[in-house]
């Protein structure tokens, strides 16, 4: 019988922790969108990293910042990060990935998933190179047919 209590306690015990990690875990995630959040409005610059420009890579590596992540600087290494997920599957804090320009495979932009209100209702922060950074709708044409990836990092969730 004491063999028996000591497993439940174990198994409560266990129980918590894990949501607890998964309530830090969306803590860490709503930290990352808020710290981006913060740059609305920055005016775009290639290569920038803070509030006097910014650009897309410099964007997330600033905002992940902020809960001590580092991640590459570049969007043609960030590319690599994580996990790849369908946009039907996709949540707030996974990055998504763009080709713009004349090679429509080659990945050139990215963005952050801030919101998620349905698979038709999606929102990214990310920084445009002609209105700087914004929280905009991904379900558009224009974003949709652009998407080449979308990732997770693993080690937020």
């Amino acid at each position: 019988m004491k063999y028996l209590l000591y497993i439940v306690i174990f198994i409560i015990s266990l129980s918590s922790c894990i949501s607890t990690k998964k309530l830090a875990n969306e803590s860490s995630i709503q930290t990352v969108i808020n710290k981006a959040r913060t740059y609305i409005g920055t005016p775009y610059k290639w290569g920038g990293t803070s509030s006097k420009g910014m650009d897309c890579s410099g964007l997330l590596v600033r905002s992940f910042q902020s809960i001590d992540l580092n991640i590459p600087r570049t969007t043609s290494e960030q590319v690599y990060l994580g996990k790849k997920v369908k946009l039907k599957k996709s949540k707030k804090g996974d990055l998504v990935f763009f080709a713009f320009g004349k090679k429509k495979k080659k990945v050139t932009h990215v963005g952050l998933i801030s919101d998620i209100k349905s698979n038709e209702k999606i929102d990214f922060i990310h920084a445009s190179s002609s209105k700087g950074v914004i929280e905009t709708k991904l379900n558009r044409e224009y974003y949709l047919k652009r998407i080449r990836a979308i990732r997770r990092i693993l080690w937020l969730y």
